[in-house]
């Protein structure tokens, strides 16, 4: 009786719904994406790489997109690394006896867009975004992983809004 009961809440809730799971708060229709790898207006070569990488698992992962060429996707996001700074002091530790560590920072500051295929129009854009990530002393590659997830967050955050 038990089972039945929350079986029917259920089924009832999900009826009311008028939404599916599916493509997060996208169109319906964007079921694939391409990630146009960024242009890249910085010194370090790796970015591109590693945000391209980060954002196709993500869109796969959080929002069911699969992965399709540009000329057959529903959705691309392309944009641009504008500016890619690292080693910002933050913080130091240490005394006499002991060896001084230091927390840095790093930004990078990008303009990136998710544009419907079918429209033409951006179902999500962000100029400027600036992510940052911590660090211990000569641990760049952590904070790099740090700001990219979030810029990568952003996106999902920010398609998922989209109703």
């Amino acid at each position: 009786m038990r089972r039945s009961g929350v079986l029917s809440i259920l089924l009832a809730l999900g009826a009311c719904l008028p939404y599916g799971f599916a493509g997060g708060g996208l169109p319906s229709h964007i079921r694939t994406v391409a990630v146009i790898p960024f242009e890249n207006l910085t010194s370090a070569p790796q970015l591109q790489q590693e945000l391209t990488l980060a954002l196709r698992t993500e869109l796969r992962d959080k929002l069911g997109l699969r992965e399709a060429a540009e000329a057959h996707a529903s959705a691309i996001v392309r944009g641009t690394i504008q500016r890619y700074e690292t080693d910002i002091p933050i913080g130091f530790s240490g005394t006499n006896k002991s060896q001084t560590s230091a927390r840095r920072q790093l930004q990078i500051s990008v303009d990136i867009e998710m544009i419907d295929q079918a429209t033409g129009k951006a179902l999500w854009e962000r100029k400027g975004f600036l992510a940052e990530g911590q660090y211990d002393e000569r641990g760049e590659a952590d904070g790099r992983k740090i700001a990219i997830q979030r810029i990568v967050d952003e996106l999902v955050q920010g398609a998922q809004s989209q109703w």
